[in-house]
């Protein structure tokens, strides 16, 4: 039991800094760096924040990760058994595959933004007139990191909606009625 409760701590945990942080960083860094005053230096300022959030993000991925491997394992014969778990599982590894590829991808983007040597943007990933006419493979990363800012935070937020429904599955009534439907 111990085992099982440090897996659903560590998928909790993991699931929400990567969910909470995405999001506080798409609705709040990428606008405030678009106060900083000047093109360039909001490039630099949302650079430096999302920078410094990517190892966060990495370990809370990785916490959330193990912790899913966990709780897959406790819960085998009742995904065998109990009707709609298996589902559900599936439901949550590919929502959970569909944010780690943004995830990736956004990384992807966000070292080429970076590597170009915090190119202007007129918010933290919206590029600048000027980044558009001289880098333009850099104005389209910035426009991708854009919209995956909140692709990223709809994917976790929905593994959060169904990890709760995944949590309700495991009362004794619904573990009863599920297995006695099955």
């Amino acid at each position: 039991m111990a085992r099982n409760t440090l897996s659903r701590t560590l998928h909790d945990v993991g699931l929400s800094a990567w969910f909470g942080g995405t999001l506080a960083n798409a609705v709040a860094l990428n606008a405030a760096a678009g106060e900083a005053g000047s093109d360039s230096a909001t490039g630099r300022v949302a650079n430096a924040g999302w920078d410094r959030w990517t190892p966060v993000n990495a370990v809370a991925i990785g916490a959330h990760l193990l912790g899913s491997i966990g709780q897959l394992r406790a819960n085998r014969a009742r995904m065998a058994q109990q009707e709609g778990v298996a589902s559900m599982s599936l439901l949550k590894t590919l929502l959970t595959a569909g944010a780690l590829g943004a995830t990736a991808y956004s990384r992807v983007l966000g070292q080429r933004v970076s590597a170009a040597g915090n190119p202007p943007s007129k918010r933290g990933t919206r590029p600048s007139k000027r980044t558009q006419a001289l880098q333009a493979d850099v104005a389209a990363a910035q426009q991708q990191l854009d919209t995956l800012q909140w692709v990223i935070p709809a994917l976790t937020g929905a593994l959060v909606a169904v990890s709760s429904y995944a949590g309700e599955q495991q009362r004794p009534s619904e573990v009863a009625a599920g297995t006695a439907a099955a």
